[in-house]
């Protein structure tokens, strides 16, 4: 079993490995003033073709913008979680671990969605009210793909009954597909933005399952 959760964190490693070399990738090749104000972006063949293959779609941006809510507000209910078991149990020590695993996990969250905004990689491919935004990686995607698969992590112990846990499990994962597809041909992502949320998504996703799993298994 220790093996089994020691391969995980190796796995999780190696995905945000991956991550930090198809970021790298993105800065050296192929890198063409494609986008809006001659902005230059990394596999502009790829992105270009992409981007001509789906178009723009506003609207589909402004429905994703909107249901990007949806995350927050599972973040804003495992904070009064968090919250409640702190004013109840009177002590911050108290709280289920799971819980102050997963606070900590959406800091980091927070802080690599600051980074990427001040270290641009790249802009979108359209202005967004006149402005270029920075487009790596999508943070919608990013969002979507760290706090629902987490939720369901959290679902795993507190959610008893099996099958209205599957539910509620198959419900997250055809919104996650819902958002991640919608983002992906609204047009205001280069693909490879997608494709850097989803590694860097599933990487840091994977850790935190790990994290949790060793702090589960030291209960037992």
């Amino acid at each position: 079993m220790k093996k089994q959760k020691k391969r995980n964190v190796f796995t999780a490693l190696g995905v945000l490995a991956v991550f930090m070399l198809w970021t790298a990738a993105i800065t050296l090749i192929d890198v063409q003033a494609i986008g809006p104000q001659n902005s230059t972006v990394g596999f502009a063949t790829l992105n270009r073709f992409f981007h001509n293959l789906t178009g723009v779609h506003m609207s589909l941006y402004t429905i994703t913008d909107w249901l990007g809510l949806v995350p927050l507000s599972f973040m804003f209910g495992f904070a009064l979680l968090g919250l409640s078991q702190w004013l109840k149990r009177k002590s911050l020590l108290k709280v289920d671990c799971s819980i102050l695993i997963l606070g900590g996990f959406y800091v980091v969250v927070m802080a690599v969605y600051v980074f990427f905004e001040l270290h641009v990689i790249n802009y979108r491919p359209v202005l967004i009210e006149g402005v270029l935004e920075a487009s790596y990686p999508s943070s919608t995607t990013m969002l979507v793909m760290c706090v629902m698969p987490t939720a369901m992590m959290q679902f795993h112990t507190r959610i008893k009954n099996h099958t209205r846990r599957r539910c509620v499990n198959c419900l997250i994962t055809a919104f996650i597909v819902l958002m991640v597809t919608l983002r992906l041909i609204s047009g205001v992502h280069w693909v490879t933005d997608v494709i850097g949320g989803i590694l860097l998504s599933a990487g840091l996703t994977m850790m935190y399952g790990s994290i949790i799993d060793f702090e589960w298994m030291n209960k037992i």
